[in-house]
């Protein structure tokens, strides 16, 4: 049996308009698949975690899209970072983006969500050769020529 953990975990939007502390618990992340998540996110799916509206506290307010009748999605209009999903009525939590944490990495992958719309062909990549963002050297050579060392 697995002890689930309650961790406060700080996160925001790329730019640091938006900045939330929440309390997780990072063993309980899921990815969503539904084809709304693709489209919101632009990626084959998005990695949540589910945590109750009133541990999530919101430093400043994000901005809301109301993506269908009964949902709505916080982000950063400046940045365009997406944070999460709530429903407009009855959830009593609020999903946020794996993403966005500052520190992702205690999160893992509970379940998936919305397989019906799952991309198969992305559900297991560790067969494809890897490349870290240091062997992009053009890339980096950018960022050296911007005057800061590139991002990890």
């Amino acid at each position: 049996m697995t002890v689930q953990s309650i961790r406060t975990m700080t996160g925001g939007c790329q730019c640091g308009r938006v900045r939330y502390t929440a309390e997780v618990k990072p063993e309980k992340a899921y990815l969503c698949h539904c084809n709304m998540c693709k489209k919101a996110t632009g990626g084959v799916s998005i990695a949540f975690v589910n945590p109750p509206k009133d541990k999530v506290e919101w430093h400043s307010e994000p901005d809301w899209y109301q993506s269908s009748p009964i949902a709505r999605r916080p982000f950063c209009s400046h940045c365009g970072t997406p944070l999460g999903f709530d429903f407009v009525e009855g959830g009593k939590n609020i999903d946020l983006t794996v993403g966005s944490f500052d520190d992702p990495t205690p999160f893992r992958p509970d379940h998936n969500y919305a397989t019906e719309s799952m991309l198969e062909a992305w559900a297991d990549v560790r067969h494809l050769k890897g490349y870290t963002s240091a062997e992009n050297t053009k890339v980096v050579e950018m960022w050296k020529a911007a005057g800061v060392e590139p991002p990890e």
